[in-house]
């Protein structure tokens, strides 16, 4: 799937009004991801997640989205 022009080289994007960040591989693929997301571009309150790990977002203080749970540990979906 395509990510949104402007992060097509970051994977993950942080909403810095919740602190919780979305993994852009799912935008497009997951329904709730990708409403998310919009709403955190629409909202222009974001950061691109540099360098693109997990452990630097948590560095900065954001959690993962629950999706990136799901995606990360399938068994725990369900």
């Amino acid at each position: 799937m395509a990510r949104p022009v402007q992060f097509e080289h970051y994977r993950y994007l942080g909403d810095k009004r919740t602190q919780i960040f979305y993994d852009l591989d799912l935008y497009g693929a997951d329904p709730a991801v990708t409403a998310a997301v919009d709403r955190v571009l629409a909202s222009e309150k974001y950061l691109a997640i540099s360098p693109q790990t997990i452990p630097e977002a948590r560095n900065r203080g954001y959690r993962a989205h629950r999706s990136i749970r799901i995606a990360a540990d399938p068994e725990s979906a369900g």
